[in-house]
């Protein structure tokens, strides 16, 4: 992106875009969340939580940067919500002014390779950030580690960092707002997002689906929308869960409605912290088969 030179503005505030990208639950979110302070984009500790990009902006007084969390990319999977989750990713990289690669310590792996290629023709500079260093079991295989990754490419800066903790993130978000281009902000100080809060409302509700059903989770579940209305203190939301069988349908609801209570509970007590209001959720479980691989349903349901 292009932005005024200092030189010819006199300014000294910086504005810029950052994306964030890495193979898939390697804790783009949780950074994210981390850099904002507080909770932005969903975390589930599973593949794929992310599925779409979330523009997560940090206002400071000398700058501000618009973060983009982006699905993680990964190949070998053919859905057509699969190849979206991987142009949303790549798309990214061509609004940014920096990226940062996120990579878990001590593991890289093919999917790791596959997001370096995708680097391979990015013009702006590229930082590697190695996340959950706090939980790397053998710390004298960490530098020996680092050379092996450095050596596949030029990287900016290499940051060791724990976005679970914070652990590493005020110097890392120092070096990173150095390198940031001068500008003024674009986006008002008290917005954190471009992302409207019926498309906060969704995500909030499948991220109980990832953390509660486990390994059981149906990956063709999503949650649209169906009516958000205001009314002063309280926020009414109905949300429907799309899956693609009957039998991910019993799963979901569980027995005598026991996992949809549960999930609805959860979701809604972070939405109250979100929104700031009493919140009233109510949920339905829907069939609508092979909707991950329909482009109509796919649209309607905002991928």
């Amino acid at each position: 992106m292009q932005h005024a030179d200092a030189s010819e503005t006199g300014a000294t505030h910086r504005f810029g875009h950052v994306a964030i990208v890495g193979r898939p639950n390697v804790g783009k979110s949780t950074l994210l969340n981390r850099l904002l302070g507080q909770k932005l984009s969903i975390t589930a500790g599973k593949p794929q939580t992310t599925r779409h990009s979330i523009l997560g902006i940090l206002s400071e007084a000398e700058m501000q940067i618009a973060f983009i969390d982006t699905p993680g990319l990964h190949r070998g999977q053919f859905a057509k919500i699969n190849k979206l989750m991987n142009q949303q990713a790549l798309g990214a990289l061509e609004e940014a002014d920096h990226v940062i690669m996120v990579i878990e310590a001590l593991k890289f792996t093919d999917e790791d390779n596959y997001v370096l290629e995708r680097l391979k023709n990015v013009s702006c500079p590229v930082s590697l950030l190695v996340n959950k260093v706090d939980q790397a079991k053998q710390r004298d295989a960490l530098l020996p580690f680092l050379e092996s990754i450095k050596n596949k490419r030029l990287f900016k800066h290499v940051w060791l960092i724990s976005a679970r903790s914070g652990s590493g993130i005020p110097s890392m978000k120092r070096e990173l707002t150095q390198d940031i281009p001068f500008g003024l902000s674009v986006y008002p100080e008290d917005e954190i997002t471009d992302r409207n809060a019926r498309f906060l409302a969704a995500e909030f509700v499948r991220e109980q689906l990832v953390r509660l059903l486990g390994q059981e989770l149906p990956y063709a579940t999503t949650v649209e929308i169906e009516r958000f209305q205001e009314e002063g203190n309280l926020t009414r939301i109905n949300a429907i869960i799309w899956v693609e069988r009957d039998g991910q349908k019993a799963i979901v609801v569980g027995e005598a409605g026991s996992m949809l209570k549960k999930v609805g509970t959860n979701a809604r007590l972070n939405l109250e912290k979100l929104l700031g209001t009493k919140v009233f959720l109510e949920l339905w479980v829907k069939v609508k088969a092979s909707w991950s691989n329909d482009d109509q349903a796919l649209k309607r349901f905002g991928y």
